[in-house]
């Protein structure tokens, strides 16, 4: 009988496997693709932003809805226990803004092949494009994986870290998050997390690949209001992405639900009041008084973003600076400050960086990350429902809810 099966090898996987293996007990850890970590291997644009150096309570404030579940996962392995993980075993880390982590490589293939070096060294046997067809429990108790052509493979102890469905090109297609259903956990439903939001304005398509930096977001659904840290954005030919969209995208994905509308405020100076501001147009303005208005607003914007904004406050751009009335500068202050967009859906979930939802949490023991449903059968990474920010929160959670269940799955 295989003492220990894990399926799936991504970071929670790999993590889970290595760990089991510790204790002498042998282990088999089973993978679709035909290699290790594919999603790992682009995450953080191809860098792996592996974790976040914050201190725990912060590190677990960044979490949207049910951070304080991996509270005893991190008391076993959190973030410095990762780092020591790596640089251990020769990889070089570096810390970068807000206390995100990386491999000194700026290569995410280095943390794989740690890894992989890893299972060799602890002999854990992988079995490569070998997709699971179900998972076999009997009278509460785990007793199996079925694979597609059938065979069965015994065990009394299975880690489940299958992933959720974003990026599913690399595979994470949910199939472990059905399964964990038909076993009988409730599973709260998959909604896109980290991801972009296509917008109504038929102009959005013009700004296609601008990147605005320095700039803060105010989102207003209904009665609600959200106003971001001051950040990047990137438009999109369908709407807008970047760092601080990721950001709230899972707060407005739910409003997207039920509110009537929602829209964003890009402001665009926000260390300037409008004072300030209109001051500092009629400082350009200044000495200008002969050239077009769509030719001095380069000092402040994008030439494609001219185009709209003299568009939207009706100002012809060919018009003399001379000639521009105080109610149109106005109008451009407001612009300016106010940028607004209604957002009317978030791009499909195939393509969010991250998966929100999945197996509910009330049917996981925090202390083991064994299932209370069925005995010897244990949950790790993104197939689990929680989910955070970007900034290495949500790799941290992968390795380390990965790491317990392998403690738990060795010790039992």
């Amino acid at each position: 009988m295989q003492k220990i099966i894990v399926i799936g090898a991504g970071p929670a996987g790999m993590m889970a496997a290595i760990k089991a293996s510790q204790s002498g007990t042998p282990v088999t850890l089973i993978e679709q693709n035909p290699s290790l970590g594919k999603k790992l291997l682009i995450s953080g644009k191809g860098r792996c932003n592996l974790t976040n150096a914050v201190e725990l309570e912060q590190f677990l404030a960044r979490f949207s809805n049910n951070g304080e579940f991996l509270r005893d996962a991190f008391k076993v392995f959190f973030n410095k226990e990762l780092i020591e993980f790596f640089q251990s075993r020769g990889l070089g880390i570096k810390v970068e803004r807000q206390q995100r982590v990386f491999p000194a490589t700026d290569d995410s293939a280095s943390i794989v092949q740690v890894l992989a070096r890893e299972l060799k060294a602890s002999k854990v046997k992988i079995m490569f494009s070998t997709p699971v067809k179900d998972v076999i429990a009997e009278d509460g108790m785990v007793r199996g994986v079925r694979l597609f052509d059938n065979s069965l493979l015994e065990t009394d102890r299975l880690i489940m870290a299958t992933g959720g469905i974003s990026y599913s090109f690399t595979g994470s297609d949910g199939k472990g998050i059905k399964i964990a259903l038909r076993l009988g956990h409730r599973v709260v439903a998959l909604r896109p997390g980290l991801v972009a939001l296509d917008t109504a304005e038929d102009f959005i398509k013009d700004l296609a690949g601008i990147t605005l930096k320095n700039i803060r977001l105010r989102f207003k659904g209904d009665k609600k209001s959200i106003v971001s840290d001051i950040g990047e954005i990137l438009f999109t030919h369908t709407g807008i992405s970047g760092p601080l969209v990721f950001t709230y995208s899972g707060r407005i994905v739910d409003w997207l639900k039920d509110a009537k509308e929602v829209v964003v405020e890009i402001d665009l100076k926000p260390a300037l009041s409008d004072d300030q501001l209109n001051l500092r147009l009629l400082r350009d303005f200044k000495g200008n008084g002969k050239k077009a208005i769509k030719n001095v607003l380069k000092l402040s914007l994008p030439q494609r973003l001219i185009s709209v904004f003299l568009s939207l406050s009706g100002i012809d751009g060919d018009k003399k600076i001379s000639y521009i009335s105080a109610e149109e500068r106005k109008k451009l202050c407001s612009l300016f400050k106010s940028f607004t967009l209604r957002l009317v859906k978030p791009r499909p979930i195939e393509e969010a960086m991250i998966t929100r939802g999945g197996v509910s949490l009330k049917d996981i023991n925090p202390r083991t990350m064994e299932s209370k449903i069925v005995k010897g059968l244990y949950f790790a990474g993104e197939m689990i429902d929680v989910d955070a920010d970007t900034g290495g929160f949500n790799l941290q959670a992968a390795f380390s809810t990965g790491y317990l269940a392998g403690k738990s799955a060795s010790a039992s």
